[in-house]
């Protein structure tokens, strides 16, 4: 069963905000209301940033513009607060990733890693090595998975959310990819080169494949072939998944000119 993350479409967790350092993230329709106290943003702008009356502090809308709220009215139950948006919004950069459903407590830390570090999209999906329960954890079904996303851009000082999807087969995944997409995939054991070797084109799309924690199977690495994936490496050391997409990230993106 494939589930479509979709931020205009599922409402933020009522007391259930991540907290933000950098930067704090608002629904668009929660910038034409007053914000309660009890939400944890308004915690965070009274007992963290300590801004008064005519205070301002750095917002932005997810999927939208950044700029500066002020703290218009205090009172026992709201903030009044009001914004100028000043930065238009930037979309994350053209990379996708298919990634093998991982245990609940590795994907949060890859949705708040890859969230800061601008991708396009993740599809968490279901491969042959992959736990079948973990596409049953409330990080999924909770709506827990939107707070690590936020958390994410919010450290980076940027509003663009990835798109999300879980739960969808991994074969299903790699073909319903655009034709015009750069294809490479993770490999440990039958990678021919390392990733840093790999030059793909920076005008296109990218996808990059990880296989689950305990890697791809064979029928897999045949499909990705099939599929014109190309295999590379990260070097010998085997690492773990969320370490393995920071630093595939990091050397994709420093090729593109992107850091």
């Amino acid at each position: 069963m494939l589930t479509v993350a979709n931020y205009d479409a599922t409402p933020p967790l009522q007391s259930a905000i991540w907290v933000p350092l950098n930067l704090i993230l608002f629904q668009r329709e929660e910038t034409l209301r007053p914000l309660p106290r009890t939400d944890e943003r308004a915690q965070h702008v009274l007992n963290v940033l300590r801004r008064q009356v005519g205070d301002a502090f750095d917002a932005g809308i997810v999927n939208g513009p950044r700029g500066k709220a002020t703290l218009l009215a205090i009172t026992d139950r709201q903030l009044e607060l009001s914004f100028a948006w000043t930065t238009e919004f930037t979309a994350p950069d053209p990379i996708t990733l298919i990634i093998g459903l991982p245990r609940p407590q590795t994907a949060r830390k890859i949705l708040q890693e890859t969230a800061a570090l601008g991708v396009g999209a993740l599809h968490f999906v279901r491969c042959d090595k992959a736990e079948p329960s973990y596409a049953d954890s409330t990080l999924w079904h909770s709506g827990e998975w939107q707070r690590h996303l936020e958390a994410g851009a919010a450290q980076a000082f940027c509003t663009g959310i990835p798109a999300v999807t879980h739960g969808q087969l991994f074969s299903d995944a790699i073909q319903s990819l655009p034709a015009s997409a750069n294809r490479i995939a993770l490999d440990n054991y039958e990678a021919p080169s390392a990733l840093s070797q790999c030059q793909p084109a920076n005008v296109t799309p990218l996808t990059l494949a990880f296989g689950p924690e305990r890697g791809w199977s064979a029928g897999e690495r045949d499909l990705l072939r099939e599929q014109a994936f190309a295999l590379a490496h990260l070097g010998t050391r085997v690492l773990r998944l969320e370490t393995a997409i920071v630093a595939a990230l990091a050397i994709v993106k420093a090729q593109r000119g992107l850091m």
